[in-house]
């Protein structure tokens, strides 16, 4: 037990940890928004399944938003309804080699030349791709 904190109290984990889940709680708040905003304006009342397409350079750890949209799921047209990730891959533009080439991170070297001079073409988005409805 770490010193100064409460008996039987767990570990939440770290500052860094907690930050990210904070931006998937935003990030899963806004899916559902747009669900239910679909909801009212194509009238269903049930959502059994969202697909979401997420880059693999948006920053989005997806187990922390799988349980985030769990969570604010509860009580709403989505509660229960399964979350389907779909990454897309991420994608750049060298002006070294005048390549496009695939990325695995935003800030990285060309895989082709070795060049930091990369400019991100893809891979950053996330969006809602499909839902169903039951």
């Amino acid at each position: 037990m770490a010193r100064g904190s409460t008996p039987g109290a767990q570990e939440f984990g770290s500052v860094s940890d907690r930050l990210l889940s904070m931006h998937e709680m935003s990030l899963a708040e806004g899916v559902l928004q747009l669900i239910e905003d679909t909801a009212r304006q194509q009238e269903f009342s049930k959502v059994t399944t969202v697909w979401l397409e997420i880059g693999q350079l948006a920053g989005v750890e997806v187990a922390a938003m799988r349980f985030c949209f769990d969570a604010v799921t509860r009580g709403s047209v989505a509660e229960g309804a399964q979350l389907e990730i779909i990454s897309t891959p991420g994608s750049g533009w060298c002006m070294g080699c005048s390549t496009s080439v695939a990325l695995s991170e935003a800030f990285g070297e060309c895989p082709q030349c070795g060049s930091y001079q990369v400019q991100v073409t893809g891979g950053t988005e996330m969006r809602v791709k499909e839902l169903e409805v039951g």
